[in-house]
Formats: C-alpha cells, structure tokens, sequence
C-alpha cells in the first residue's frame, strides 16, 4: 500500500499562487495516473486534475488555464501548481493515485483563499 502525504496548503489572497506537493513513498511510475482531488465543506470531492502513465493530464473545467499538474519521477512526487486563485478554490485537497483495481488517497491539505 503506497503512502501520499501532501504539502504545500496554506492562506493566500485572491489572485495569489500555491504550489501543493505529494510525495509517494513507491515509485510513482508504476500508477497508471496520479491526480488532485478537492472538497469543500459541504460538498462533494471533485476531481481537479489528473496525469496518466503517458503524461496525458485532463484538468476540471473551473481550473484550466490557472492550474498545472506534474511529476518528478526522480523525487516520486507529483505537484499541482496553483496559479490567480479564487476564493472559491477554497478546499481541501487530495492526492490520489492508481494502479489497476487499487486507489490510493493521502491525507489532505487545506488551501484557504481569502483576503
């Protein structure tokens, strides 16, 4: 069972930048994707976005263009940089991974945007 530990959360102000990391304790290359995930309070968790195996990533419609996943095979990290945040990027955020039937979660980190 691989471990996720995110980092990276905190306070910013609207049109401010985050860069969240997780690093994975197994060699990230043996999941087929990896990706971020966020829940706000009193919401569903929603998928914010994902890298495959072959690097090919798909973003939620609300994020593109401000966000960017990536991947440090050499580190086994995968990284969302988070750029002009909105209040209502407001959540926790998840890393996840997978590999075949098996998913992975790490713990979360709280990205809070207000003034």
């Amino acid at each position: 069972q691989v471990q996720l530990v995110e980092s990276g959360g905190g306070l910013v102000q609207p049109g401010g930048s985050l860069r969240l990391s997780c690093a994975a304790s197994l060699d990230i290359w043996r999941f087929n994707s990896m990706a971020w995930y966020r829940q706000a309070p009193g919401e569903q968790r929603e998928l914010v976005a994902r890298i495959t195996r072959v690097e090919k990533t798909n973003y939620a419609d609300s994020v593109k263009g401000r966000f960017t996943i990536s991947r440090d095979g050499a580190k086994n990290t995968l990284f969302l940089q988070m750029n002009s945040l909105k209040p209502e990027d407001t959540a926790v955020y998840y890393c996840n991974a997978e590999a075949g039937m098996a998913s992975s979660w790490g713990q979360g980190t709280q990205v809070t945007v207000s003034s």
